[in-house]
């Protein structure tokens, strides 16, 4: 898929007006919408060129301090988590894990998945999505370019292209051969090449989950003025703890947490079923049926479409010999871990190719997204 200028080519253009015609139900003004989206996306290509490898995010909390006190909100940096606040911090909390997969040198020219490297084996759930997809991923990475940065700096070191990748039974992890970037030191993350590509209606890059961190950041300068929470190493099973750690140390409760994310699909025909994914519950146990129902009833006012992915999974696996997990998500370990003190519910993009350099979502998806967070402007 080639990368396309958004700012100049009217090819997209004309996909951006068709998906806002679609989409557009509730916002009138066309050209309104049309844009916000521009607006958004410029936000997303900044976002997307920034490293952010799970347990190495320091880099990328910097970049979205800059945006968001650009943007005039008041922001506190605290391990793990970053916190923006507008005038009404209570009313809702949304939240984006920003870390991304990446690979760790862990050895002379050795390279593994940061997620699973031996440090992080202790965090990760054996039911995990992320560990579920490690197997079927191992062979999607070949020719893929990849850049290496100096840890918490972020200081771009080198470039260097993936030539195999294979899961090592022994460790337990996806072990990646990479040519030129043999001089590193092991601890160096190493983050793909990442550029936002858009083509037939989609947008494409590793888009888990620095899209939802690009939302919130957008709703912030559009004038959202609840709390944004940014967590680090969510895909090694960790961005729960700062999180939680955060309500606790400001003695704060609520049933109003959203946590932003993607979703994946086996097919661009199922993920185009909907433009919202919504979840009754994970693994962990319910979610609030207060807060998911409340985002049921603004998808219905403004006509977005949206499906259930906990009921998905139990559909698809009722044809599966191996069940597919229903998954442990950030909001679902909080919840759990506050005996539900804490609590709210997920909004999810749907998306495909998950947890690859190509996730792919439709503009119509990332419209009704918006449609939907800007009635809590």
């Amino acid at each position: 898929m080639g990368s396309v200028d958004l700012e100049i080519n009217p090819v997209v253009e004309q996909q951006i007006v068709e998906t806002v015609s679609v989409a557009d139900s509730a916002i009138t003004n066309i050209d309104s919408l049309h844009a916000e989206l521009h607006d958004f996306l410029d936000i997303l290509k900044l976002l997307i060129r920034e490293p952010s490898v799970v347990g190495n995010e320091d880099a990328f909390f910097r970049v979205l301090r800059r945006e968001l006190e650009d943007a005039g909100v008041a922001v506190q940096h605290y391990h793990g988590v970053l916190v923006a606040q507008g005038n009404k911090p209570h009313d809702l909390f949304l939240s984006a894990h920003i870390d991304r997969h990446g690979l760790l040198c862990t050895g002379p020219n050795e390279f593994q998945y940061a997620a699973f490297i031996a440090a992080n084996r202790g965090e990760v759930m054996g039911d995990s999505v992320s560990e579920y997809m490690i197997n079927k991923i191992e062979n999607r990475f070949a020719g893929q370019r990849v850049q290496a940065h100096i840890p918490f700096v972020g200081t771009y070191i080198g470039q260097g292209e993936i030539t195999n990748s294979y899961v090592c039974p022994e460790r337990g992890n996806l072990i990646f051969e990479v040519n030129g970037l043999e001089y590193l030191q092991p601890g160096t993350p190493v983050s793909f090449a990442d550029r936002l590509q858009i083509e037939d209606g989609l947008i494409s890059a590793q888009l888990d989950n620095v899209v939802s961190a690009a939302m919130i950041i957008y709703l912030f300068q559009r004038g959202f003025q609840g709390t944004g929470m940014f967590t680090a190493q969510e895909e090694s099973g960790r961005s729960w703890r700062y999180s939680l750690a955060w309500f606790q140390q400001e003695r704060l409760t609520t049933q109003r947490l959203i946590v932003l994310d993607t979703s994946p699909y086996a097919t661009r025909e199922e993920a185009d079923m909907q433009q919202i994914t919504l979840r009754h519950c994970d693994a962990n146990g319910p979610f609030s049926e207060a807060m998911t129902q409340e985002l049921v009833e603004r998808c219905e006012s403004l006509g977005l479409s949206y499906g259930f992915k906990d009921e998905y999974i139990a559909e698809k696996n009722l044809m599966r010999s191996k069940p597919y997990p229903l998954g442990r998500t950030e909001l679902g370990r909080v919840a759990s871990a506050s005996e539900g003190t804490v609590s709210g519910t997920t909004l999810q993009i749907p998306t495909t190719d998950y947890h690859t350099a190509t996730e792919t979502a439709s503009l119509n998806a990332i419209a009704g997204l918006m449609q939907l967070l800007m009635t809590y402007l």
